[in-house]
């Protein structure tokens, strides 16, 4: 048994931040059943890069969607139509969760919000994504992660400065706000089904917006903002408050090195051949060197950059002094921790074959994560569905698929 293995999920959500979740409670267990619209499916399948199979040919399969959507099954419903609206609401009646990310107001349309599905299920935990949430001014509007990025501020603390070479806002490489996003849903589903099961018996309804999730995930540094009422300025990889504490150009590639305290500083330019440093007036402390960086940061790294990353990190490490090398994705995989830690995983997949996985991280001693289902092909699961939750013979499915209601 694993933990959400008494749960069941129904995934009317696309392209990230909801599917990110699901994945999330499929790999603790959950029976998250995907709601996909008949022909073309979640965005998602149509963005990213092809999976190639065995044979080297390219199949219907892209990255994006491999990436967030194991465990589900797939069942394909024409939500727009009547009888598919009809089909939600008889399998909402039988799930313990919703999580949906249609733009707020959009289901209430069908009938599918949450005032309308607490009637079949009062016991539903009823999850909306949505850019800007269900109230406020930009309620109504569209978003994709880098507006989320640019609003909550986040780009403003990215990149280089503007004197610098390739100064200027940065976004972060990855849809930072989806999967944030992702992760506080998990949080408010977990703690809504804690409440219901414990407490009221009830369902509720969660409202997360990817302004919020991103804007809250900043965290210190908004603290640092409201504390000094200082604007943060992009420092590249460099920080505000502590000092050295940045990649540094090697010989042969990047090294971040991130002294916390003023003992590690004393090793560091121990090592560096300038011990002197360590007490010189500018640097002695750690607010003192965070003054001053823009005096200290030249001497040391002009004495970094004449050796390899690997010989800076192995002289580091010995000294405890915190390191690590800026990988690309190449170089991560080769990574000997994340390869201990199990952090690629395999599965067979019915089209593609065996396909590489991203393991979650979670490390649980009595209920581990499983992972018991490949990302679903395009409505793989419509009939076992809705035979097994509805009872549903073979000519009343087969009925609705002639009628494109799946």
């Amino acid at each position: 048994m694993q933990c959400l293995s008494h749960i069941r999920v129904l995934d009317l959500s696309r392209v990230f931040s909801g599917p990110w979740a699901g994945q999330m409670l499929a790999d603790l267990g959950a029976d998250v059943i995907k709601v996909e619209r008949p022909g073309r499916g979640d965005d998602v399948r149509q963005q990213g890069y092809r999976a190639r199979d065995a044979a080297g040919n390219e199949t219907a399969e892209t990255s994006s969607f491999l990436a967030m959507n194991r465990g589900k099954r797939s069942i394909t419903v024409n939500v727009s139509a009547p009888e598919g609206q009809e089909l939600i609401r008889s399998l909402a009646r039988n799930c313990d969760v919703l999580i949906e990310n249609f733009k707020s107001g959009d289901l209430a349309r069908y009938g599918l919000d949450y005032e309308s599905l607490k009637q079949v299920n009062p016991r539903l935990v009823y999850c909306s994504i949505t850019g800007f949430g269900q109230s406020g001014p930009y309620s109504h509007r569209p978003g994709y992660d880098p507006i989320f990025q640019s609003m909550s501020g986040l780009m403003s603390l990215t990149g280089n400065a503007p004197d610098e070479p390739g100064g200027g806002p940065q976004k972060v490489g990855y849809a930072v706000s989806d999967l944030t996003a992702g992760f506080y849903a998990v949080i408010g589903i977990l703690a809504a089904l804690n409440h219901r099961d414990h407490e009221s018996g009830e369902g509720q309804y969660i409202d997360i917006a990817l302004l919020d999730a991103q804007f809250a995930a900043i965290s210190h540094i908004a603290m640092n903002y409201l504390v000094s009422g200082q604007v943060p300025q992009r420092m590249g990889t460099a920080s505000p408050i502590t000092c050295p504490y940045q990649g540094f150009e090697c010989s042969d590639g990047y090294l971040m090195i991130a002294v916390g305290n003023d003992s590690q500083f004393r090793q560091l330019v121990q090592l560096l051949g300038m011990p002197e440093l360590a007490d010189d007036p500018r640097f002695t402390l750690n607010r003192l060197r965070a003054r001053n960086q823009k005096e200290l940061v030249p001497m040391l790294a002009a004495a970094i950059k004449t050796q390899p990353v690997r010989y800076w990190q192995e002289r580091l490490d010995a000294m405890n002094v915190p390191c690590g090398p800026i990988n690309d994705m190449s170089q991560v995989f080769d990574d000997p921790q994340l390869q201990h830690r199990q952090m690629l995983v395999h599965m067979q997949h019915p089209t593609v074959g065996t396909i590489p996985q991203i393991a979650n991280p979670l490390k649980l001693s009595e209920t581990p994560v499983g992972y018991h289902r490949p990302p679903p092909v395009l409505g793989e699961h419509t009939d076992e569905i809705l035979a097994e939750m509805l009872g549903m013979d073979g000519a009343a499915i087969e009925g609705l698929r002639s009628r494109k209601i799946i």
